[in-house]
């Protein structure tokens, strides 16, 4: 299989099946092309219209079939690899593994608006508002609930790393990176996501990309930039 993926530091849809494959330990080939000076740029547009009709990452290609769309791409994968967790086996657990990671997928506007993914950046914490305070307040009303009513099998939503967890991902990205402030069970479980081997390697190859999106550069106070060779071009 070949996973069609966009930049590392920003490409949030393309890490979730990206790391669904690797910490399941299913064998792939990565493709990535980088984004153009936006996310618009009509040849970036092209070049990935070669590998989906949707023109957008992430993209699989599984011999002849083409799936796109990041749900899509792990039912997908589901359906290749039934011995694999990628569904939770309970009933219960996989109905709500499947909710939520559905309301992942269409929801949340204004935390993905107010803290694009940028794993090279991490920003001072300040209040961005009440309606990002309501997307945190209902993505850590799942977490809790998913892990008090399912997650006893190990530290992940449902126990075991599975598709739910791979879509809240990158919200576990922008929680970190925005230093938003969080209940004991909710950083225990954005702890347990970030120390994933399939995390960490994505988040190195992040830091060492050289391309810069302005647009999702949030212009506020820094940290830390974890592009030292960039970070001196940008000031």
């Amino acid at each position: 299989m070949k996973l069609i993926i966009a930049n590392k530091n920003y490409s949030s849809w393309s890490l979730r099946p990206w790391l669904l494959l690797s910490e399941l330990g299913i064998p792939f080939e990565e493709m990535l092309i980088p984004f153009g000076k936006t996310f618009d740029d009509p040849e970036w547009k092209r070049a990935i219209s070669a590998f989906t009709p949707a023109g957008k990452v992430p993209a699989l290609l599984d011999g002849e079939i083409q799936v796109w769309e990041s749900l899509a791409i792990m039912d997908h994968v589901a359906d290749l690899r039934p011995d694999l967790p990628v569904w939770p086996s309970d009933r219960a657990a996989r109905a709500m593994a499947r909710s939520v990671a559905a309301e992942m997928h269409a929801g949340f506007q204004a935390l993905r608006g107010a803290c694009p993914m940028n794993l090279a950046r991490q920003f001072h914490s300040r209040d961005r508002g009440a309606k990002v305070a309501a997307d945190v307040a209902r993505i850590t009303a799942i977490w809790r609930e998913a892990r008090a009513r399912f997650g006893q099998g190990g530290p992940f939503l449902f126990g075991a790393f599975g598709a739910a967890d791979a879509m809240f991902a990158p919200v576990a990205a922008r929680f970190t990176g925005y230093g938003i402030e969080l209940d004991p069970v909710s950083a225990a479980y954005v702890e347990a996501v970030q120390t994933t081997r399939g995390y960490q390697s994505w988040r190195t190859a992040a830091h060492a990309e050289l391309w810069i999106i302005d647009e999702d550069e949030a212009d506020e106070p820094i940290l830390k930039d974890f592009r030292p060779h960039l970070s001196r071009s940008k000031a």
